[in-house]
């Protein structure tokens, strides 16, 4: 009997991680399938149009032709070791900005002195192009992948910046209040309830600076560079080799994608009881 008993537990989890299984693949198939639809129908329009209207390949290749573009540059590493410098470039941008962005919010949101009188600064700031200071930058930090990091840098970094002071400020007056009644020093005020409260905004923040980081690596390098993503859309396009052109876009939306994605579930794991609401915040 208690050979019979564990056969039936053992078929009854099997049964149970079956069913999970079969579940979580219900649930991948139904988050990505209508993307994968409207994609699908999206390719299939762009190959008809292609075909239908006779477009010049030098003007809009069909689709077979990008991928056949996206394997031969990724099976020769040229497509490779490019991106390798653009990823290099926007990771390095983006921690920059986190750093800077965090510890200027921590200082405007400290001291009011602080805030008055970087605010209207920051302000102007934000209000200039930072894509019209790339050239300048180019200049100041040379060629090399300095000058695209603190490109990117600059470009991650306000988004960031008015999203953490913005958390940090909207805790909520009354819980303030209750903190000081009960003897909390500025440190346990900011730690307890500032941070928890900010890093909604902190994560949405994070979202939107990543896209900007890698608009910014690639307009850097747009400006002047020997290697990169940014690099390569020029060379092809110089060479009148869309097909190309339209594979590095691929790379990096994968890239922008991947990235985002990463910052989501990280930002789900630590800010857990936000839920769906840290999507509602990104949006706006």
């Amino acid at each position: 009997m208690p050979a019979l008993q564990e056969q039936t537990v053992s078929g009854t989890d099997e049964t149970s991680r079956n069913g999970r299984g079969i579940a979580a693949i219900g649930d991948l198939v139904s988050r990505a399938g209508p993307f994968l639809g409207l994609v699908a129908i999206l390719l299939a329009g762009w190959a008809a149009s292609v075909r239908l209207l006779d477009v010049p390949r030098y003007v809009l290749p069909p689709p077979n032709e990008v991928v056949t573009a996206l394997v031969n540059g990724i099976t020769s590493g040229v497509l490779v070791m490019h991106t390798w410098v653009t990823l290099q470039e926007v990771l390095l941008g983006f921690c920059l900005a986190i750093v800077f962005a965090t510890l200027v919010a921590a200082l405007v949101t400290r001291w009011e002195l602080v805030e008055r009188a970087c605010m209207p600064l920051i302000v102007a700031l934000q209000a200039v192009p930072k894509v019209a200071l790339a050239p300048l930058l180019l200049t100041w930090f040379g060629f090399g992948m300095t000058s695209k990091v603190v490109t990117t840098a600059l470009l991650a970094f306000f988004p960031l910046l008015i999203n953490l002071i913005t958390g940090i400020q909207s805790a909520d007056r009354d819980r303030m209040e209750m903190f000081r009644g009960l003897g909390a020093t500025k440190w346990q005020t900011f730690r307890m309830l500032q941070m928890p409260t900010a890093l909604p905004y902190f994560f949405a923040g994070l979202k939107i600076a990543v896209t900007f980081s890698i608009i910014g690596a690639i307009v850097a390098e747009f400006v002047g560079a020997q290697a990169g993503l940014g690099y390569m859309i020029q060379l092809s396009s110089t060479n009148l080799n869309v097909a190309t052109t339209f594979a590095v876009l691929v790379i990096l939306s994968v890239i922008g994608m991947t990235l985002t994605s990463l910052i989501s579930w990280v930002g789900a794991k630590v800010v857990f009881w936000q839920g769906k609401g840290l999507d509602a915040i990104s949006g706006s």
